[in-house]
């Protein structure tokens, strides 16, 4: 059941049917066994009808008709695969240790202690919008979207969404991994296009945007068929295939151990039967 609801979740969330069963083969199972497939199938199937039946056929990001035209927008992808996976193996970390410690703590402090810090918390993702002019609040989809077709996000976008991503997670109210990662590996993606003056920069947007997410959920197969269905982009499958590779090869080297299964690890560690 656990494994059918991850499945329609995703496949309902992001209008990505194909996303959301490799998402639960790859994430939640590791292994797709034949007692499970029909379960998974039928969940899937029903909330894509669902989805359908609310908001009809729509593609996440719009169609993108995106493509690498040259050598230099080839050297991207390495680039956005390796810049990818550090940054999804640092946000990991930190979110994974953090947690760690924060249940710790706030097993040994007051409450005034708990409110505290969630205080902060806030107070940084405030002023990150503030900062930001409110680009970084919520999910970061306009920023993404924007950053797909072609316009060049600020500078400081990056940082600002990765740093409240970041805080808002370790408050405890976390605000979801799936779009506000999307948002982040968008803003990547547009600095290095910047960087190298490709002429392709919604191409490498969605490369950054794949890179970052394999980074982050260590799930590279989810990432780049996750992307391809949110943005239509078929021209793109291959090199968004090498860098959802390369993103969780380096991932991997930092952060041995995907960040739902981290999380789940300190989650049941706490639990009385655990014990």
């Amino acid at each position: 059941m656990i494994l059918a609801g991850s499945a329609a979740g995703v496949a309902a969330a992001f209008n990505t049917p194909l996303a959301g069963i490799v998402f639960a083969i790859e994430e939640m199972s590791r292994a797709f066994e034949s007692r499970t497939s029909g379960l998974v199938l039928t969940a899937v199937i029903l909330a894509g009808l669902a989805s359908l039946a609310m908001v009809g056929n729509y593609s996440y990001f719009g169609h993108s008709t995106a493509t690498l035209s040259g050598a230099l927008d080839w050297l991207a992808v390495p680039l956005c695969g390796v810049a990818g996976g550090l940054l999804g193996a640092a946000f990991s970390a930190l979110v994974v240790n953090g947690s760690r410690w924060l249940k710790a703590a706030s097993m040994r402090r007051s409450l005034a202690w708990a409110l505290t810090w969630a205080f902060a918390c806030g107070m940084i993702v405030a002023l990150c919008g503030l900062f930001s002019h409110g680009m970084t609040y919520g999910t970061g989809y306009q920023a993404a979207k924007s950053a797909i077709e072609g316009h060049q996000l600020a500078l400081s976008f990056t940082p600002l969404k990765f740093i409240a991503n970041t805080a808002s997670t370790l408050s405890g109210i976390p605000g979801g991994l799936f779009s506000p990662s999307l948002s982040v590996g968008a803003g990547m993606g547009g600095l290095i296009a910047a960087l190298l003056g490709a002429h392709a920069a919604g191409a490498i947007v969605l490369l950054g945007m794949t890179a970052y997410f394999a980074g982050v959920v260590q799930a590279p197969i989810t990432a780049f068929v996750i992307i391809e269905e949110m943005s239509g982009a078929r021209a793109m499958v291959i090199p968004l295939m090498i860098a959802a590779v390369i993103g969780y090869g380096v991932s991997r080297l930092f952060q041995r151990e995907s960040i739902y299964h981290a999380l789940a690890r300190n989650f049941l560690a706490e639990l009385p039967e655990a014990h």
